[in-house]
């Protein structure tokens, strides 16, 4: 089954808010056996400090389906994959196998890789903000020296019918 693979060196500039959470005491009236009383309860209460930074990252292999006779809910669950002993393609690793041409081009599968990178950046950005909460408001990432490998990758593919309905499997 076709894949793609992406690399890219990303660097992202952001702008947020960082949240520090923090006690304070309350007061409040309820009525016990008919009388008022006073009461103290501590509420949370969260400090918002307004940050901005940036942070880096190199994305190594970045792997996404260029198939669409497999959805990606279960083509996404083959992982992972060794992809550090890759080969070199040859004919013969086709022996007696069917495979596919890509479906997904490389532009559109690296919508996608961005995608999942921007994931992961977004959660770098959380920990360099730091604190107990963060928001994120602006994000601009760049990227740089960004390649891409085109992959085949051994997926057996299966179906049965049982009791009239169609089960398939995938290895």
């Amino acid at each position: 089954v076709p894949y793609w693979t992406y690399d890219s060196q990303t660097h992202t500039r952001y702008h947020g808010q960082r949240g520090d959470v923090y006690m304070v005491p309350q007061s409040y009236t309820t009525v016990e056996n008919g009388r008022p009383v006073r009461r103290t309860r501590m509420v949370t209460k969260i400090r918002w400090t307004p940050v901005s930074g940036q942070v880096a990252r190199f994305f190594d292999d970045v792997l996404v389906g260029a198939s669409r006779s497999l959805p990606r809910r279960i083509t996404d669950q083959l992982k992972p994959w060794d992809l550090k002993n890759l080969v070199p393609y040859s004919v013969e690793y086709l022996s007696g196998f069917r495979s596919e041409v890509y479906q997904v081009g490389l532009d559109q599968g690296f919508d996608y890789a961005v995608a999942l990178m921007d994931q992961v950046i977004r959660q770098d950005i959380a920990r360099d903000i730091g604190g107990d909460r963060q928001r994120i408001n602006a994000v601009d990432t760049r990227h740089s020296d960004t390649r891409f490998k085109h992959l085949l990758l051994p997926v057996w593919s299966a179906g049965f019918r049982f009791r009239g309905k169609v089960y398939r499997f995938v290895v």
